[in-house]
């Protein structure tokens, strides 16, 4: 008896200890959840913090959700932010949650899809707000919050015009010791989202400094030079901030990703920009797998305060190794490596968005018209490549019109459906690609081989539209080439342009084999073959009296050039100074090239109508065809 009460009043010590050593630790972090019940009015986001650890509200009413409290140790904000031109659907309910880290002075919001920044991260500030305990005695309302969660555990299901918190001071220095105790290497294998602050001062004839963390392991090092001294004053501080695993950074990036380590620099009072020598960060990280690049960004705080914008602008990216890249910056803000699928940037890609959208618009509608003008005048029309002109002209419509709509529906439509998409995407380049291949061997046939029929028009259908099945299909039976993409403009990697098309973010060797072996072939096919029917059918002409009297040769071989492809030719002379010119160039040929299909035919048809004859009997090979009849009757 004795013996099982002294194990019992063991196992209730233990326990006791247990607790209180539980009970010591300050609950650190505070995400809150819930669903916003609103009305019809036009949406608000209220925003009033100050310094102080007393109350903290969050509160919803018909048109406004507000963030109000004294939680913070260094940030104060009082804003009303009017929510239309955020893309939130005001028709439905919308889901938010507010994230504080204290030991950050951090608060942000996520609110449907977008993420507000109310307090930005700031270092190791002196008391941190913990231990936010829920103290609601809030009414129930028509308008307001429900499902409200804290740390994923509902608090409430029922609608409420708010939550109330308030939480206790606690100096952050007793925050960070506590954490690292629960780390057996903690420098090492620091998981918590975490700021260190260096400050150092610059007098007259201050020469530059390095800088680097004491706190973290394998911290970056900042080379801080002369030039960021103002001259207007005889003595100023750089402070700069190393920060570690904050999620907050990472906002806005799907497959590419920051570095885990970022750091802040300033001067006090100061807004530094256009530096004659540039600040130069070392970022020591793990290896970078050899199909990613690595690119310096800093954090553009003036485009959208709310919002983590990343850009590129004013730095420079320097390699060293594998596990080291150095970043040479003109300006003070945050800066950080950012690594993402080895994909090359693109100029102007606003404007050749554009462009394209513009151009496969317009040549969606003029192959449509091309295919009605063809079926309306087939009878007439004794064109043996009328099929093939009406091959072309449907190819090119399918193309241009999934090449418009494949944006949308990357941003729409689920993972699998985008796979579909690419999948008929590409079907539908290298239909388009075979046709006009099509076009150069059949005026090959029609010059030299004069007085034979042409292959059946069921041939022409058979090889165009089901030759480039056979490589979709055997890439979509192996599986993970085609899907969702992305397209990173130079001006803004943070915000890459999406579309269904072959994946190049993951497996991407096997997927440039793929588009070698299947595009560029069959564009370098179709530019060499192509190029040399031009020379051929010239050779053919250049001698005949017609090339002088009519314009109709000449308009053939203008024709030829943009129905055999070497406006995608182009694509092989995109380098050196002229590179953005030949990339507008063959953006707008190849967009537009349904459009100049059909004009193409419209003036031919315009030539012929003024000479009184056929109305199709002018086409490239057609007309090809007959000259060569001609000049066998004449020898």
């Amino acid at each position: 008896m004795e013996a099982r009460l002294t194990d019992r009043l063991m196992t209730a010590f233990f326990i006791i200890i247990i607790l209180s050593t539980g009970s010591c630790e300050n609950d650190l972090f505070l995400k809150f959840c819930g669903i916003w019940h609103h009305g019809k009015n036009p949406l608000s986001l209220n925003v009033g913090l100050s310094t102080g650890c007393s109350k903290f509200f969050v509160s919803a009413n018909e048109s406004s959700l507000s963030i109000n409290g004294n939680i913070t140790s260094q940030c104060r904000r009082f804003d009303v932010i009017p929510l239309k031109r955020y893309k939130l659907d005001s028709e439905k309910d919308i889901h938010f949650c507010v994230h504080w880290e204290p030991m950050l002075d951090q608060l942000m919001l996520q609110l449907g899809d977008m993420n507000f920044i109310l307090c930005k991260p700031s270092s190791s500030p002196a008391s941190c707000c913990t231990d936010l305990s829920d103290d609601t005695r809030e009414p129930n309302a028509s308008y307001g919050i429900f499902n409200g969660m804290i740390k994923g555990d509902l608090v409430q299901s029922q609608t409420i015009t708010g939550y109330n918190f308030k939480g206790a001071e606690t100096p952050c220095k007793e925050l960070c010791e506590q954490a690292k105790q629960k780390g057996s290497d903690w420098t090492k294998s620091f998981e918590l989202p975490c700021a260190e602050k260096s400050e150092s001062e610059m007098e007259k004839g201050f020469s530059g400094t390095n800088v680097t963390s004491d706190y973290f392991h394998s911290a970056p090092t900042v080379y801080v030079p002369p030039a960021v001294k103002p001259d207007t004053t005889m003595k100023s501080k750089v402070v700069i901030t190393f920060y570690k695993n904050n999620s907050l950074f990472q906002e806005g990036f799907k497959t590419s990703n920051l570095l885990n380590d970022v750091v802040e620099v300033t001067v006090e009072n100061e807004v530094i920009v256009d530096l004659p020598k540039p600040i130069r960060m070392n970022f020591p990280h793990d290896v970078i797998p050899k199909n990613h690049a690595r690119q310096c960004v800093s954090w553009d705080t003036r485009k959208d305060p709310w919002a983590v914008n990343w850009l590129p602008d004013g730095c420079e990216t320097q390699t060293k190794g594998a596990k080291h890249t150095e970043c040479l910056c003109n300006h003070l803000t945050y800066f950080s490596v950012l690594v993402h699928p080895n994909l090359r940037p693109v100029r102007h890609l606003l404007a050749l968005t554009a462009i394209s959208s513009l151009g496969c618009a317009l040549s969606f509608i003029s192959c449509i018209a091309l295919i009605v003008f063809f079926w309306r005048n087939r009878r007439r029309s004794k064109e043996q490549s009328l099929s093939i002109h009406v091959g072309l002209a449907v190819s090119l419509a399918f193309l241009s019109l999934l090449f418009f709509l494949t944006a949308v529906l990357a941003n729409v439509v689920g993972e699998r459906v985008c796979v579909w998409v690419g999948a008929l995407l590409h079907y539908a380049t290298l239909s388009s690609l075979t046709w006009m291949g099509i076009q150069v061997f059949h005026t090959f046939w029609l010059v030299y081989v004069v007085f034979r029929p042409s292959p059946k028009p069921y041939m022409w259908y058979l090889i165009g539209f089901g030759l480039p099945l056979v490589p979709v299909v055997i890439l979509a039976a192996v599986g993970g080439f085609y899907g969702m993409t992305q397209v990173v403009p130079e001006d803004d990697v943070a915000n890459p342009y999406r579309m269904c098309w072959l994946k190049t973010d993951t497996e991407s060797d096997k997927t440039f084999l793929a588009i070698c072996l299947t595009n560029m072939t069959a564009v370098a096919v179709l530019v060499i073959s192509g190029a040399l029917m031009l020379f051929v059918v010239y050779r053919e002409i250049r001698t005949r009296d017609e090339w002088q009297q009519k314009r109709v040769a000449f308009l053939s071989i203008w024709g030829l050039s943009c129905l055999f492809g070497t406006t995608w030719g182009l694509v092989f002379l995109e380098f050196g100074p002229l590179s953005d010119f030949i990339l507008f160039l063959s953006c707008i040929l190849n967009s537009f090239q349904g459009f100049f299909l059909m004009l193409r035919f419209c003036m031919l048809d315009w030539i012929r109508k003024q000479a009184n004859g056929s109305v199709l009997g002018s086409t490239s090979s057609g007309s090809t065809r007959q000259h060569m009849l001609q000049a066998s009757e004449k020898s």
